[in-house]
């Protein structure tokens, strides 16, 4: 499902905080640099639009320790080439001489002096596609991100991999949309739980011989997925991971450039399912890599190129492991990782004889690392949900107050060491105008599970909080449910209108996470195989268990709130624990695991044939019947509100609608508000009408 990063606008402000009272949001708060690049060791650029042309860019320069301002360092050419008529995913080879972009679902490629253009492929249709990925691929492996691109440079741009994708035996699902005279309708090959996949073959084209196509050594009829491939550092090989359907296996194989034959270096098992490889550092004797197989958490791995060495470089409790870089004279490999806790994210630096050193304060969460040419200065992004973000840079190694530096007096060669050890704030996001006391900031919580699974949670109390008053408070929970997708993140999220809401209107704020979330590592992921949301449902009622606890909590006024699988999740809370929960909003969610795509579904649940009992369980429209309200009970104890959009490209309208359908024939009342050609996630007016819709819902329900 992609899932990890489908989250609705309006929910993400109130996710994390709640603002205490209106605020002038441009003198409180900075902007921060969208972007930076080193321009030598010893000087880093910052740029506010990205074109580092703008007045406000800067450079910062280690040595003076100075700033200058208005910079002019454009890149040589610009990183997006303009692209032409019906061509997508345009994109510079390494050496900027070429650009590859495709056009009608063939590949092709354009020199950028003379702009002499060479037809690649010549069998696309809207069944072949060439270079341009069929849906299951862009959603659930190569990600959104990608824009549909299938295809890869190598390094020296000498060479151009692709996939082919023959979506012939895909089903297609139409998306209606109501807009114009007869309307429209969008036919997606999308492939449904049980249902066939894509047919994938893997090109690789010598740009010396573009007519010619070396393809792969893999059978394209087998039932398989490939995941994102990865070029050797010298482009002679391309390494390509294969997962059968039932993803419990993955296999890495090197695929020779000049004849496309395949050699098998790596083979990994797990009883449940395996991660992709994802940001894999080559060396010239083989490649870093994080896996999860062995030890229950994510640890780094080297694995030479024959395969036959494979080294494991890490322990502890790791998790959302990212590679960063690879000093390779010093043999020191930066990586980030939720290893002091896990909801944050901290650097490290893996040196020779496998010290793991800490290089950003465990209190704050770590993002956008960037390390210097020599990789003695790296600049970053911290903060946690308590502070705003700042932007330091700083020394990789502990540098001694005494070092000299040529040109500077030894105190101010200390003074200077001790900043770069501590961080040198370039930009802060807190303006000067900027009061923490006016907001209300959340809170780290957490409880434990009677089997012993530690659950983090961000609590947001709200204004004027009196834990002695005697009118309780009512309680928003905001809930997700995926596996390996952590909700709660202790990371800064500017105070928004959504949260302001909760704040000002008396109403406790809680984000929280179960057990498969990722924050036990595998142990707590794998209790979801074959029985989605079964643990899920336990752990948030566990949850609501916990909050009822509380003496300033109004225990029958406990509302939850989810998008996507959080959708899922609060439907299922409503019918099987309405007791806990009063009322609920599910937007855009999945109410038959057999209507969401094979990759996601089966992933966690294996196909609907090999596993009908675990579908039929975690199926909403099995459990409709016991969502208690109903027209001829009176007045409703609990309520349900449905939302979702009618153009939503990755969880169907179609499940709503048959989620519509059940309550219905069952004669239930419920709420539902529907955005025509809305996304999984709503923007603009629709973002603004379904904020309001649901405070007007909460204050319904929770507030009256």
């Amino acid at each position: 499902m992609n899932m990890k990063y489908i989250f609705r606008a309006a929910a993400i402000a109130a996710l994390l905080s709640g603002l205490a009272s209106k605020a002038a949001f441009a003198d409180e708060f900075n902007r921060l640099p969208v972007r930076w690049k080193w321009l030598s060791p010893n000087e880093a650029a910052f740029s506010y639009d990205g074109s580092f042309r703008d007045e406000e860019a800067f450079i910062y320069n280690i040595r003076k320790g100075s700033f200058s301002y208005g910079v002019n360092c454009p890149d040589r050419l610009p990183s997006k080439p303009e692209a032409g008529a019906d061509e997508l995913n345009a994109q510079y080879s390494p050496d900027s001489s070429r650009i590859a972009f495709t056009r009608h679902n063939d590949l092709y490629v354009r020199e950028v002096a003379g702009g002499r253009e060479t037809r690649l492929t010549f069998d696309g249709s809207d069944l072949i596609l060439n270079g341009y990925a069929s849906w299951v691929y862009y959603e659930e492996i190569f990600g959104r991100a990608s824009r549909y691109k299938a295809f890869w440079w190598s390094p020296d741009g000498s060479h151009l991999a692709f996939y082919r994708f023959d979506n012939s035996g895909v089903p297609y699902f139409p998306i209606y949309s109501p807009f114009g005279g007869g309307g429209s309708l969008n036919n997606t090959r999308y492939p449904m739980a049980g249902q066939e996949n894509p047919k994938v073959k893997i090109g690789i084209i010598d740009m010396a011989e573009p007519e010619k196509i070396v393809w792969a050594d893999f059978d394209e009829n087998e039932d398989q997925y490939f995941g994102t491939p990865f070029w050797g550092p010298d482009g002679r090989e391309l390494f390509v991971s294969r997962e059968p359907r039932t993803q419990n296996t993955l296999d890495l194989y090197s695929v020779n450039a000049a004849d496309g034959s395949k050699k098998a270096i790596y083979h990994e098992y797990y009883p449940t399912w395996l991660d992709w490889m994802d940001g894999v550092i080559f060396t010239d004797k083989g490649l870093y890599m994080a896996r999860a197989f062995e030890t229950g958490w994510q640890q780094i791995y080297f694995l030479s190129y024959d395969g036959k060495t494979l080294v494991r470089l890490t322990d502890g409790e790791n998790w959302g492991i990212r590679l960063i870089a690879l000093d390779r004279y010093r043999d020191e490999l930066y990586f980030t990782a939720n290893r002091h806790s896990t909801t944050r994210k901290t650097l490290y630096k893996l040196v020779s004889g496998g010290e793991i050193q800490t290089l950003t304060d465990p209190d704050y969460n770590v993002d956008r690392v960037s390390l210097s040419p020599d990789f003695k200065h790296f600049v970053a992004t911290l903060d946690n949900a308590r502070t705003p973000t700042r932007l330091l840079l700083f020394s990789s190694e502990r540098l001694p107050e005494d070092a000299s530096v040529r040109g500077k007096t030894l105190e101010r060669n200390r003074r200077r060491n001790a900043q770069l050890n501590q961080g040198v704030l370039l930009r802060d996001m807190a303006g000067e105008d900027y009061d923490p006391s006016r907001y209300c900031l959340p809170q780290e919580v957490s409880i434990v599970t009677e089997d012993g699974f530690r659950l983090p949670g961000l609590m947001t109390l709200p204004l004027d909080f009196d834990s002695t008053a005697v009118a309780k408070y009512p309680v928003h929970f905001e809930v997700y449910g995926g596996p390996d997708t952590p909700y709660v993140r202790d990371r800064w999220r500017t105070p928004g209108e959504a949260g302001r809401w909760f704040a000002e209107n008396g109403i406790i704020h809680l984000v929280v996470d179960p057990r498969s979330a990722g924050h036990n590592g595998r142990a707590g992921e794998d209790m979801a195989y074959r029985q989605l949301t079964v643990w899920e449902i336990r752990d948030y009622v566990a949850w609501a268990e916990w909050a009822r606890s509380l003496p300033y909590v109004r225990a029958d006024r406990i509302g939850v709130e989810g998008f996507s699988f959080g959708g899922t999740t609060t439907v299922m809370l409503l019918c099987q624990a309405p007791e806990y929960f009063r009322c609920g909003i599910a937007g855009g969610g999945v109410y038959d695991w057999t209507l969401y795509d094979t990759h996601y579904t089966e992933r966690f649940m294996d196909t609907p044939q090999n596993n009908p009992e675990g579908y039929r369980v975690a199926s909403v429209l099995e459990w409709a019947k016991d969502y208690p309200v109903s027209y001829d009970g009176g007045e409703p104890s609990n309520m349900l509100k449905l939302t979702h959009g009618t153009g939503d490209d990755n969880v169907h309208f179609q499940s709503t609608l048959q989620l519509i359908d059940s309550l219905q024939k069952l004669d239930k009342r419920f709420e539902l508000m529907i955005y025509p050609d809305g996304m999984h996630g709503y923007r603009g007016d629709q973002a603004r009408h379904s904020m309001k819709s649901d405070q007007e819902f909460w204050t319904r329900y929770l507030l009256q």
